[in-house]
């Protein structure tokens, strides 16, 4: 990473999502100095994934910055969010697959979104399995409360077991 593109690319780090214009021109700097950039590339495809809703736009740049850099520990968490906005399912599925095998990577982050993949296809049980694994890999009492805040929601859209009436004679 040259001190310039660096330079360019913590500049358009530091404005996303708040100063929009500041930050697409700082990440068009910073891809102009090494197009190949998988940080550069994951932060403009985030733009177009999370302001933008254009997962299409998304998933290429996404794709592209796997290509240069597969061991890249921020991509594949903004890649997956973006395949499951825009239900790519099975591509999701075998992205967080992969990525768990990535060394450093947040595993909690990926045990979540594949919760939130389970969830998303209707299997709640599933859903709550993976985020009893999740919980495994948080850190931090805030990674932690969101988990179980999620088991929690998951829990309230189950349907209700029904007890028996007990019949008096």
């Amino acid at each position: 990473m040259t001190l310039t593109k660096s330079k360019y690319y913590f500049e358009a780090l530091d404005n996303y999502p708040y100063n929009l214009p500041g930050c697409l021109e700082a990440l068009n700097y910073a891809l102009s100095y090494d197009p190949e950039d998988a940080d550069s590339l994951c932060l403009m495809g985030r733009i177009y994934s999370e302001v933008l809703t254009d997962y299409e736009k998304a998933k290429l740049y996404f794709e592209e910055a796997m290509l240069y850099d597969v061991t890249n520990l921020n991509t594949p968490k903004y890649y997956i969010k973006c395949l499951l906005d825009n239900e790519d399912f099975q591509k999701a599925e075998k992205l967080i697959n992969y990525s768990l095998k990535i060394k450093g990577i947040d595993k909690s982050t990926l045990w979540f979104y594949r919760a939130l993949l389970s969830e998303k296809r209707g299997s709640f049980q599933n859903a709550l399995k993976f985020l009893t694994e999740a919980e495994k890999y948080c850190f931090t009492s805030h990674s932690f409360n969101v988990v179980k805040d999620r088991k929690k929601f998951i829990k309230s859209k189950m349907p209700r077991k029904s007890k028996k009436k007990k019949e008096t004679k």
